[in-house]
């Protein structure tokens, strides 16, 4: 077979490998992004348009020293194996955000929630950059959905690096997981917190407490918008 027939082949194979791997476009609206973070709405796609109790609470308003408050009561809860516990005890609870993050966070999500159709959710995607190649990443989204305010953690400082081929999948998909998840996501207030049931296979995946739904009536002082929602649903 000629030499240039087996170039064009090769070349068609990886043209359609290329294109057979490349990551769908998810139709999203930037609200904020700088070389290493963003945060944008993008559409939810387990809101039904001919289905109302699907949509979400968007436009919702909540104050950045508000929403602040909320993301500061987040903590995460990492994974030790049996050797570690032994040694160390119970890994220690931390806060899912640094100050700077939750800076940044509390200000362009409150913009962001209050831009929200009621067919999208808001996700941010934050990194470290550590070399060319390698940066750690907080990725995550959120909606509000009636008086619950739903947040999700992706990732949480995870070390991820960039394929030799290019295709950065940890920005294209902030809210999916880059590995199996290693931490459990707790809130203080915890009277606040809805329970939640999770699979079997989230347990098996360390996927089952990494979203929480937090009770926005719950909270002291709880946020007007939601009052008055409560007071005009009863």
């Amino acid at each position: 077979m000629p030499l240039n027939f087996h170039r064009l082949i090769l070349a068609l194979t990886s043209v359609f490998l290329l294109f057979g791997c490349a990551a769908p476009h998810i139709p999203s609206r930037i609200i904020y992004e700088d070389p290493v973070n963003f945060v944008r709405l993008e559409k939810d796609p387990e809101v039904l348009a001919e289905w109302p109790p699907s949509h979400h609470s968007h436009p919702f308003t909540i104050e950045p020293e508000k929403l602040r408050t909320i993301l500061s009561g987040l903590q995460v809860q990492e994974h030790w194996i049996a050797l570690q516990r032994w040694m160390r005890g119970e890994s220690p609870l931390v806060p899912a955000f640094t100050d700077e993050e939750l800076v940044l966070l509390s200000e362009r999500i409150s913009e962001a929630l209050a831009e929200a159709k009621d067919n999208e959710r808001v996700t941010f995607y934050l990194s470290e950059p550590q070399t060319f190649a390698r940066r750690i990443i907080t990725t995550g989204g959120l909606y509000v959905h009636g008086t619950q305010l739903h947040i999700l953690l992706g990732n949480w400082r995870i070390i991820y690096g960039i394929p030799a081929y290019g295709m950065i999948y940890d920005r294209r998909y902030p809210m999916r997981p880059t590995a199996a998840k290693g931490f459990d996501l707790t809130f203080q207030p915890s009277k606040a917190v809805i329970p939640m049931q999770s699979s079997l296979l989230d347990g098996v995946l360390a996927n089952a407490k990494d979203e929480l739904i937090i009770d926005l009536t719950k909270l002291d002082p709880p946020n007007p918008e939601i009052t008055h929602k409560v007071l005009c649903d009863s």
